[in-house]
């Protein structure tokens, strides 16, 4: 109950957040709140029919006028031959009642009927073009939507992204590009058939007699209007409904995805789950309402269709009484309205496929359409010096507010300026305004007032493409893209002479960064060297190589300008000496700003300048601030390193110790060789590595294989609870597809009647007058029958749409780590499954589920009807039907093909899509926005050139199925007429049959109609399947495993003879024979080089992993016996990049509780804060502890989010606490406080501390050092500085200096 009044607090915080922030840009002065909405605001854009087609060419506009004919053709071609119908049955009326001889009559029929073959070629060869064509050039222009969204959404200024949701843009450049694709191709297609059709129907009944066209033509207005009303309320609720999912329940889909590891470690799961249902019951509810629209809309089109032609029934024979038309007009008029108005009633479902597409056209030319404020994309706005930039920067009273936090001021007539040339270092508290600063000079903000220039001019005159081309920057939190090294440290090249040089040369440059960097060596050591894929987010790579890549990126241009936002924050000691030594090399002759919080990387600044609350409080050199002994002498202070007494501390020589050689990084693995692996004690157990191929799941045993069966079931079992719905909407399917047949019967008696003689008038008026109340009555029962399907099937859909995802995501938070290591597992191509291949489901629910079983009762009904009523007609007319069948199955086939190529693509397109976006402040800092949208159309482009052939053999299917239609009508007229003129068959009896075998093959026609809806689902199904089935290696949902009374934890671990190899990168040995305990109470702390091993430590205790030989114990038992849940609620992890989730501050720290979250009180979270040295921060902010952090808080400085994530761990008081550099983001003020708190709390309970800077640790009980998977040096801080080894010389890289 407590957790459902959090999560709807939540939802109606961030529902009323952009009301608050225009409440709090109000109260500012005019100028500041213009600034501010300036970065944020976006236009609504009015969207109509025909800017769906505003990226079409001149050639583009052709070829659609051109499909939309055919179109119009193939619908017209249906009517047409109505005309021939009425003259076959004056034929038969002369036959019946007058003296017209039998084989006169068989020569009069036989020549009509030829006209039904001509039609029929020309409805095939307009099908295939119509087909063609829009479906290719649906392709083309959905994929110029896919190109020009992420094009404008990469170049928007980054206040934009501040309030957009995660996982919104791949679920935006996913389902609504699919949705726009969808309504301007094969929907398209089927709207204009309907209105050509409905035209060409209305055209020739009032040519044949006006006075009942007039009649039959009173439905229209009516027709148009309900259309009209339900087309309007299904666009304003599905608008609602995809807004909800996309910036809400996307958004926290990702950023689980995203932060797996930390949700794992606390075992966030449930949690997340309930908040993603929360999200799915929203977009249910507006989903519903679009359905009962859609219901209401359907009901009323069957209902009308019924009624009219009762009435105009009895007005025809009354005009056959009175002399002014005979039977062959009637029946030309009635049946051409009959089809005319069946075409027009099929609109409606594809009348949803166009509002769905206007409603995704409307949001994503929202952001088309947007100006950014800022554009770094643009060449010719701004002034474009000649030369480079000297590097003179000057900062004269700035004041600054964050657009989405504009009640807070961050910098406050800030003034600074920084000579070309001059390294200038920026320290102070988290908060201060340090970053803020450095996304000022990159133009990611705009200032409210003063002065910023560059070399004497104002950056915002200057092009904002060129400024950025000559900065050089790295962020704090490294990001890199899934690409090579190689590629990765390319686009740093961007904009320079070498961008398009030959490969050799730029080769040459990358290398030589990579060793400025102190990058090489490692490089050299993976399997592939500078080639290299680093995965998603650079995760193959440790922190200080991502940090390091990142560094060789910025510097490899030879920029004018360097910013390093805590450049060197993850790099361990000696790569950080060896860096920072480059750096000071690149910062000759160049300027430099550096945020650092290390401040031995900054002693040698020209200029230190401290910050505090916006604000300069002191600055001049290293040894200027400490003989001040003010507030940077303190900061220093907090990060003295205590030394030996010996100061005789020499470079260690490696090959005086007595260690093995290590095994080299790039040996070659050979699973053989596990076996031979030494195992040490009886206890040790042995993994066999797995060998994945392309299609396994990584980390699932025996990953299952669906088939079409299991596919049903599963999905259908996910439905169970919507059973009831299904059940009332598929009778009320069934009832309706028999309404059709049922009006054959009815028809048939009525033409029947209407070929006798003048004489027997009297009787066909009696006739004509009880079938029409027969049509009432069939009425009357299709509009309660086609609100109720639609209604039942697509509540019932809906629901399962949302169980799936739901099922999808929870499966998603089960599975292990080693699944999302995987290249085709990245965050963005998993989001894109939830939003995407449960909606795909909707191809075998719902509305495409009732007109499916419609669909088949009304060509089953047809003939079954149709057989009794003269079994030689109807049999002869049923034999053809299974041709047609063919076709449609050769057509889903051919979809089958063409959909298996394009998912593929286009879950490839949407993980690229969320990766760039997600990385908006690397892409445009390197002003990557054309080379990614470059890179983005060749993915999109390679998918529709290789999908042209199956479109063209879908399209050669799908018009034979069209083009039988007139041909059994053809086969029916001319046997029937043997039938007849062997006096075998009367006029009733064959009408019947008639009007049975055209709906059927029409319904047969429908059922093809939604092939690519079943196919897309099929593949779906299979998809889902494949992942709900799946059982993890490690799984959490296990019940298995011993569980600790909670009284006899104690918190000891112990590494014994461990090996591992990460499943991904099998080759690359990363543990090897490690040996580590770890006692209750006690301090542990690893250091050591980047690569080494430590954080891989951490996973195998969090048993993210589990070892390949050798065991991990947790108080003397092997992690493996232990009940996951159980183990991973004693443990605690914060790490190296703090993760944290969309919502409140609040939420975001009760994540680390592992009990119920009633159990929680205010003041634990506060108490938690405290000890993290936030909750001062916290309560400044206006909302407290219900601000919210924004996506991946976004909303808060690093350090700031590091501080929560502290709070989130010891919230749990766990018996294990895992640091993985869990204070590298902090300033030193803070990190001195927190760390202190860190050692309260580490009292009592087990810590491993990961650490590069090494004043964090000093206090350990035992330090052990790391290098190449194995420990080579162990003590405490000063028996391992007496040693004078490894440690001793990653001490001496860090020292500040004496004072």
């Amino acid at each position: 109950m407590v957790d459902d009044i959090q999560v709807e607090k939540r939802e109606k915080l961030i529902e009323t957040k952009d009301k608050l922030l225009e409440e709090k840009l109000s109260a500012l002065d005019p100028h500041e709140a213009n600034v501010l909405r300036s970065q944020l605001e976006t236009k609504r854009v009015a969207t109509s029919f025909f800017r769906l087609f505003r990226f079409c060419t001149p050639l583009d506009v052709f070829l659609e006028i051109l499909a939309l004919f055919f179109a119009a053709v193939h619908g017209a071609a249906l009517p047409m031959f109505t005309l021939v119908v009425g003259a076959i049955f004056n034929t038969f009326r002369d036959f019946t009642s007058y003296d017209l001889k039998g084989n006169e009559f068989q020569h009069k029929v036989n020549h009509l009927s030829l006209y039904f073959v001509y039609i029929g070629i020309g409805m095939l060869g307009s099908a295939f073009l119509e087909s063609f064509l829009l479906v290719d050039r649906g392709e083309v222009l959905a994929g110029r939507y896919r190109k020009h969204y992420l094009s404008a959404v990469i170049r928007q200024n980054i206040a934009f992204y501040d309030k957009l949701g995660g996982g919104e843009v791949s679920t935006r450049i996913i389902n609504d590009t699919n949705s726009i694709q969808e309504a301007i191709s094969d929907k398209l297609g089927n709207v204009v058939q309907g209105i050509a059709s409905f035209i060409a129907a209305t055209v020739i009944s009032f040519a044949s007699q006006w006075k009942l066209a007039c009649i039959l033509l009173s439905a229209v207005g009516f027709m148009v209007i309900t259309m009209g009303t339900g087309a309007t309320f299904m666009a304003k609720y599905q608008l609602r409904s995809d807004a909800i999912y996309s910036q809400s329940g996307a958004t926290v889909a990702e950023e689980a995805l995203s932060a797996v590891r930390t949700t794992v470690a606390f075992g966030a799961q449930p949690h997340l789950a309930v908040k993603y249902e929360k999200v799915l019951d929203r977009v249910v509810k507006e989903s519903k309402r679009s359905s009962y629209s859609l219901g209401v809309m359907l009901a009323c089109i069957w209902a009308s269709t019924f009624w009219v032609y009762a009435l105009a029934l009895w007005q025809g024979s009354r005009e056959i009484v009175s002399g002014s038309a005979d039977v062959g007009k009637i029946i030309v008029v009635i049946t051409a309205m009959l089809l005319g108005s069946f075409q027009l009633g099929n609109i409606a479902p594809n009348v949803r496929f166009l509002v769905k597409g206007l409603t995704a056209a409307s949001i994503l030319n929202e952001a088309i359409d947007r100006v950014p404020v800022i554009d770094g994309q643009s060449i010719d706005k701004g002034i474009v010096p000649q030369t480079k930039a000297v590097g003179r920067i000057e900062l004269k009273n700035v004041k600054f507010r964050y657009p989405s936090r504009p009640d807070v001021l961050v910098l406050s007539d800030f003034s600074l300026e920084v000579p070309a040339g001059s390294t200038v270092a920026l320290v102070g508290a988290s908060g201060s305004g340090k970053s803020t600063i450095v996304g000022i000079l990159e133009r990611f903000y705009l200032p409210l007032e003063g002065s910023v220039t560059l070399d004497g001019q104002e950056i915002s005159d200057l092009n904002t493409r060129w400024l950025r081309q000559q900065i050089g920057y790295v962020q704090q939190e490294p990001v890199l893209f899934s690409e090579s090294i190689y590629e990765n440290i390319s686009y740093g090249l961007i904009g320079t002479d070498i961008e398009f040089a030959d490969e050799h040369v730029k080769e040459a440059k990358i290398i030589q960064a990579c060793k400025d960097a102190n990058a090489w060596d490692f490089i050299q050591t993976l399997s592939e060297g500078i080639q290299t894929n680093v995965g998603d987010r650079g995760f193959l790579l440790s922190g200080g190589q991502k940090q390091r890549i990142a560094i060789a990126r910025a510097i490899v241009s030879d920029p004018k300008i360097l910013l390093l936002d805590e450049a060197t924050s993850a790099l361990d000691t000696k790569s950080e000496g060896i860096v920072q030594d480059a750096l000071d090399k690149a910062a000759e002759g160049r300027t430099t700003i550096v945020v650092a919080h290390r401040l031995s990387t900054i002693k040698d600044a020209n200029k230190i300048v401290v910050m505090s609350k916006g604000n300069v409080i002191e600055q001049g050199t290293h040894n200027e601030l400490i003989q001040r002994e003010g507030p940077y002498k303190a900061l220093v202070d907090a990060q003295r390193v205590t030394k030996a007494k010996s100061t005789n501390v020499e470079v260690l020589d490696i090959e005086a110790l007595d260690i093995s050689p290590l095994d080299s990084l790039n040996e070659k693995f050979n699973p053989k060789d596990v076996s031979t692996l030494s195992v040490h004690s009886a206890g040790t157990q042995t993994t066999q590595p797995p060998e994945y191929q392309e299609n396994d799941i990584p980390g699932v045993r025996n990953p299952p294989h669906s088939t079409l069966m299991t596919n049903t079931k599963l999905v259908w079992g996910l439905n169970r609870k919507e059973w009831g719905y299904i059940l009332i909407g598929s009778l009320a399917s069934i009832i309706l597809g028999y309404c059709y047949p049922a009006m054959a019967i009815i028809t048939g008696q009525t033409t029947g009647s209407m070929v006798l003689p003048p004489s027997e008038y009297g009787k066909m008026r009696h006739v004509v007058n009880i079938m029409g109340w027969w049509y009432f009555f069939v009425g009357c029962i299709s509009f309660m029958t086609a609100f109720i399907t639609i209604a039942a099937l697509s509540l019932a859909s809906d629901k399962l749409v949302k169980n799936i995802r739901l099922a999808l995501f929870r499966q998603l938070m089960r599975m292990d780590i080693a699944f999302f290591d995987h290249k085709n597992n990245t965050p963005g191509a998993l989001t894109s499954i939830l939003a995407k291949e449960a909606k795909m489901i909707e191809g075998l629910s719902g509305a495409t589920l009732g007109q499916i079983q419609q669909s088949l009762v009304t060509l089953i009904g047809g003939i079954v009807t149709g057989i009794p009523f003269n079994w030689r007609i109807g049999l002869v007319a049923t034999s053809v039907v299974p041709v047609m069948l063919v076709c449609g199955f050769v057509r889903v086939w051919v979809l089958t093909q063409l959909s298996d190529r394009a998912r593929e693509v286009y879950e490839r397109s949407g993980s690229m899509a969320s990766e760039y976006t997600s990385a908006v402040r690397t892409v445009q800092s390197l002003t990557r926005e054309l080379d990614v949208v470059v890179k983005y159309t060749k993915t999109v482009d390679s998918q529709i050139f290789s999908s042209r052939i199956a479109i063209a053999r879908s399209a050669l299917y799908y018009a034979l199925s069209e083009g039988m239609t007139p041909w059994v009508v053809a086969l029916v007229f001319w046997w029937g007429s043997t039938v007849m003129r062997r006096g075998e068959a009367s006029v009733a009896g064959y009408m019947t049959v008639f009007m049975a075998i055209i709906t059927g093959s029409q319904a047969a026609g429908q059922i093809f109609s939604y092939a690519p809806n079943m196919n897309s689902a099929k593949d779906a199904a299979r998809n889902i399947y494949r992942i709900l089935t799946a059982t993890p290696s490690i799984d959490v949902w296990s019940e298995e495993g011993y569980v600790a009374p909670e009284e006899s934890v104690r918190g000891d671990i112990e590494f014994r003879h461990v090996n591992f190899r990460y499943p991904t990168r099998p080759q690359v040995p990363v543990l090897q024979d490690l040996n580590l305990t770890v006692k209750k109470g006690q301090y542990i702390a690893l250091v050591g080089a980047s690569g080494c091993g430590k954080s891989t430590t951490i996973g195998l205790v969090e048993r993210f992993y589990d070892p390949l030989a050798g065991q991990v114990l947790f108080d003397g038992k092997d992690l493996r016996e232990y009940n996951l849940n159980a183990l991973r609620s004693h443990i605690a992890l914060v790490q190296q990049e703090p993760m944290l989730y969309s919502g409140t501050l609040r939420e975001n720290i009760l994540m680390g509780w592992s009990g119920p979250e009633s159990e929680v009180t205010q003041e634990m979270i506060e108490d938690a804060a405290r000890k993290a040295n936030i909750h001062e921060f916290i309560m400044s902010l206006p909302d407290g502890y219900e601000t919210l952090s924004g996506s991946r808080g976004s909303l808060l400085s690093g350090g700031q989010k590091q501080r929560i994530a502290i709070a989130r761990a010891l919230i749990r008081n766990p018996k294990v606490l895992l640091l993985d550099e869990a204070t590298s983001a902090l300033d030193s003020e803070s990190e001195k406080v927190v760390q202190a708190a860190l050692d309260a709390a580490a009292k009592g309970r087990t810590t491993i501390a990961v650490a590069h800077r090494l004043s964090t640790i000093q206090k350990a009980d035992v330090i052990y050092v790391f290098s190449g998977g194995r420990i080579v040096e162990q003590g405490d801080h000063q028996s391992l500085l007496e040693l004078n080894g490894w440690y001793a010389e990653l001490v001496n890289l860090q020292g500040l200096g004496e004072i």
